[in-house]
C-alpha cells in the first residue's frame, strides 16, 4: 500500500543545500539525493534525522532512516540495515553547531566537506557497488563517517522465485543488419512456466506492496543513476546490435528516454501524493494509493528499449508484481534492463522477465482470475485479440482488468501552402525515415500543396538518393539501417511492389529491398493521385512516406480528409506559417491525433514535455511520459477515522422538532 506519511513534511525551499549541523538535541538536516521518510521531488527531497546522543557512547545512524548510496538516500523497512563488515573507508572530524557538511561523488571518489573545505581522505568508491555511508555523532560532536557496503534484509519470509528456468523451446535473436549473427538466444516459457511466473507475481504482491512508497521510488531512482554511468553502454550496444538504432537513436532511447522515465515517474508520483482530503472536526479523513489487485502482463515491442523498461516498471513502481513479456527481437537489450533492476535492488519475483509465445502468453494470462492489468504496445489487431480474450473470460475476473494500450498509426504531415519550404523537407526526412520508419509517430503520409511540390520532390530525392547513408549502425555516419527482421521486411516490400504495380501511385525515391545480408529498405517516396488508397490509409511501419498532391484553394477540403482517411488517431503535424488558418486548423483535427505538432515533424516525443499516446485504433491515449499514466496502475483507498464515538442515531433535524 502507498502511504504517503504525514507527520514528515516536504520543504522544496530548502532543496539543494548541504547537511547542517543545527540545534535541537544536535541534528542532521539537508537533502541528499532522495528521501528519509519524504516523498522525492526531482531526484532531492529535504530531510530531518535527530541524532541522539547517550553520555559519551556513540549512536549508530543506520538504526534510523538514512542510508546513502553515491545519490540516493534510502528508507530502510525493518529496522536495521545490514551489512557484509566490508570497510572501505573512514572520514573522522570535529564540528559545531551551524557547519555545513556537504558530499560530492565524482569519478569513483566520495568526498566530504565541511563548510566548503574537502576532508581527506578521499573514500574510492566502484561505480557498481552500492555503498552507505554510517554516520556517528558523539556527545564531544564528533562526526564520524564510515563506508562499507550494505544490503537490506528481505521481509519476513523473503520473495519467492527470481529463478532462471530453461525448458527446451530455444530462440534466437539475430542482428538485424547481418542476420547471419546471432546475439542472443533465450528460451520460451510455456504454460506451466508462465504460471508458476503468476503464482510468484501473487504471491510477493502484498508484501512489495506493503513496502514504503519511499523505499519502492529508491529502487528505480538507483535503476537511473546505474543506466546513466556504468549500464550505459551495455543499454546502447545492445540496442544498436539488436534492434538495429544508430549510435544516436539508441541513445536518445535505451538510456535518456528510460533514464526520463524513471526519474520522471518518481516525480509524478510525489506530485500525486501532496493532495490530502479535506478532514473535520469529527474525522480525519486520509488518501492514499495501493496496487492493483491481482498481476499485471507487460507485452512490449522492439522499437524502443525505454517503453519495454517502461511499461513494466511502472506498474512495479505503484505496488505491483508482473510479468513482462518482451518483444522476440529486443530480448537481449530487454534483459539488459532487467539486471539493471535487480542491481537496484528490485526483489525477485516483482518483474517476472517472460520470453514467450505471442499466443500462449496471452492466452494463459487471459485465462487467469488474478488478471488485473495489461500494459501493452504493438499493434492494434494484436490489441484487439487481447480485448477480445480478456471479453471472453470476464466473468471469471476477481475485478474488471484494466487494458492500457499504445498501438499503431498513419501519422500525417499536412502542409499548408504557407509552410516554410526547408522545414517541410527536413522534417519529412526525419520524420518517414528515422531508424527506418520504425516508429509508432513515425510520418508515412503526407498532403502536399501544388504551389510547393516541384521543390519538395527535388530536395527529397536528392537526399535520399544522395546524402542518405543506409548500412551498418556501427558506422557512425549511418542515418538509419535495417528494419527489424524477415517478417517486416516481406511486409513492408509488399506495399513497395503494390506501389510499382498501381496505376494511381509513382516511386519517386527509393524502392530498393536487400535481405541478402541484412534486411534492407532503402527510404521511399511515393507520390499518389488516390487520397484513399491503401498507401494512405494503412500502417507500413518501415521506411515509406506516401505523398498526395492537392490544389492549393481545397485547402480546407484536405483537412477533412486527413481527419477520415485513417482509422488511426496517434501523431500529426501541420506545417504553416499563417496563424490564423494554423488556429482554425487545429480545431478541425481536434480528435484526429493525441500528439500534435506544429511546424515540426510528427516524430520525437520527450517524457515530461510531450506526453505520448493516441486514440482512435492508435490505443487507449493514458500518455506515457505524462503525470495520470501511473495512476492507471493504482487502486486508491479513502480512509475516514472517526475521533469520537457516536452518541444518538438521531439525524439533527429530529433532535429538536417543532
Amino acid at each position: 500500500m502507498v502511504i504517503h506519511r504525514p507527520e514528515v513534511a516536504l520543504d522544496t525551499s530548502r532543496m539543494g543545500q548541504d547537511v547542517v549541523v543545527v540545534k535541537n538535541g544536535r541534528r542532521l538536516c539537508g537533502t541528499g539525493g532522495a528521501i528519509a521518510n519524504a516523498p522525492i521531488v526531482q531526484n532531492k527531497a529535504y530531510f530531518e534525522v535527530k541524532v541522539q546522543t547517550q553520555g559519551s557512547q556513540r549512536v549508530n545512524l543506520n538504526k534510523v532512516p538514512l542510508g546513502c548510496d553515491s545519490d540516493s538516500w534510502i528508507l530502510e523497512h525493518s529496522g536495521e540495515i545490514k551489512h557484509d563488515k566490508k570497510s572501505l573507508g573512514q572520514i573522522k572530524t570535529s564540528i559545531e553547531e551551524g557547519d555545513v557538511i556537504g558530499f560530492a561523488y565524482d569519478h569513483e571518489l566520495f568526498r566530504i566537506f565541511i563548510n566548503g573545505q574537502e576532508q581527506e581522505p578521499a573514500v574510492r568508491i566502484s561505480t557498481r557497488t552500492t555503498v552507505f555511508p554510517v554516520f556517528y555523532v558523539d556527545d564531544g560532536a564528533i562526526l564520524d563517517i564510515q563506508f562499507g557496503t550494505f544490503y537490506y534484509p528481505p521481509p519476513e519470509g523473503g520473495y519467492d522465485h527470481g529463478k532462471e528456468v530453461w525448458t527446451n523451446d530455444i530462440q534466437r535473436q539475430v542482428v538485424p543488419f547481418d542476420h547471419k549473427t546471432t546475439i542472443a538466444e533465450f528460451c520460451y516459457a510455456d504454460r506451466s512456466v508462465i504460471q508458476k511466473a503468476i503464482d510468484s507475481a501473487l504471491k510477493n504482491r502484498i508484501k512489495w506492496n506493503m513496502l514504503p512508497v519511499e523505499q519502492r521510488a529508491n529502487i528505480f531512482l538507483k535503476a537511473a543513476d546505474l543506466a546513466s554511468t556504468s549500464w550505459r553502454q551495455d543499454l546502447i550496444a545492445t540496442t544498436m546490435l539488436g534492434q538495429g538504432k544508430t549510435v544516436f537513436q539508441a541513445e536518445i532511447d535505451a538510456a535518456c528516454e528510460l533514464i526520463d522515465f524513471w526519474r520522471f515517474n518518481v516525480q509524478f508520483l510525489a506530485d500525486a501524493l501532496k493532495y490530502k482530503p479535506i478532514s473535520t472536526t469529527d474525522s480525519d479523513n486520509t488518501y492514499s494509493y495501493r496496487g492493483l489487485e491481482g498481476f499485471v502482463a507487460a507485452i512490449t515491442p522492439f522499437n524502443f528499449t525505454a517503453i519495454g523498461g517502461h511499461l513494466a516498471s511502472a506498474p512495479a513502481m505503484m505496488g505491483n508484481t508482473l510479468l513482462w513479456k518482451p518483444s522476440d527481437t529486443a530480448v537481449l537489450s530487454s534483459y539488459i534492463v532487467y539486471q539493471i533492476l535487480q542491481e537496484a535492488g528490485l526483489p525477485p519475483g516483482i518483474i517476472n522477465f517472460v520470453p514467450a509465445n505471442g499466443q500462449i502468453f496471452g492466452k494463459t494470462i487471459t485465462k487467469s482470475p488474478d488478471l488485473a492489468a495489461i500494459s501493452f504496445t504493438g499493434s492494434s489487431a494484436t490489441f484487439k485479440t487481447l480485448w477480445r480474450w480478456v471479453s471472453e473470460n470476464l466473468d471469471i475476473y476477481r475485478s474488471f482488468p484494466r487494458l492500457i494500450g499504445e498501438c499503431g498509426g498513419k501519422n500525417f504531415h499536412l502542409i499548408h501552402p504557407s509552410a516554410d519550404s526547408a522545414t517541410i523537407v527536413y522534417a519529412t526526412i526525419r520524420a518517414s525515415f528515422e531508424y527506418s520508419g520504425q516508429k509508432c509517430s513515425a510520418c508515412s503520409r503526407v498532403y502536399l500543396p501544388r504551389s510547393l511540390a516541384s521543390s519538395f520532390f527535388d530536395d527529397m530525392k536528392n537526399i535520399v538518393n544522395n546524402e542518405l547513408k543506409i548500412s551498418s549502425p556501427l558506422e557512425f555516419d549511418t542515418f538509419s539501417s535495417a528494419v527489424i527482421d524477415n517478417k517486416s521486411f516481406d511486409r513492408i516490400k509488399a506495399y513497395i511492389d503494390y506501389a510499382k504495380a498501381s496505376s494511381s501511385s509513382k516511386i519517386i525515391a527509393g524502392g530498393l529491398c536487400d535481405n541478402h545480408n541484412g534486411y534492407y529498405v532503402h527510404p521511399t517516396i511515393i507520390e499518389t493521385t488516390n487520397p484513399n488508397d491503401k498507401l494512405m490509409q494503412e500502417e507500413i511501419f518501415g521506411p515509406v512516406v506516401t505523398v498526395y498532391v492537392y490544389d492549393d484553394k481545397k485547402f480546407d477540403d484536405i483537412v477533412d480528409l486527413v481527419d477520415q482517411t485513417s482509422p488511426y488517431g496517434l501523431t500529426g503535424s501541420i506545417f504553416c506559417q499563417d496563424k490564423t488558418i494554423l488556429k482554425k486548423t487545429k480545431e478541425r483535427l481536434f480528435h484526429s491525433m493525441g500528439n500534435l505538432y506544429l511546424n515540426d515533424k510528427s516524430t520525437g516525443s520527450v517524457v515530461n514535455q510531450q506526453p505520448f499516446g493516441g486514440s482512435r485504433l492508435s490505443g487507449t491515449n493514458d500518455k506515457a511520459g505524462g503525470p495520470h499514466f501511473i495512476l492507471r496502475w493504482a487502486s486508491p483507498i479513502s480512509i475516514k477515522n472517526m475521533k469520537k464515538p457516536l452518541d444518538t442515531f438521531k439525524h439533527v433535524s429530529m433532535e429538536n422538532p417543532s
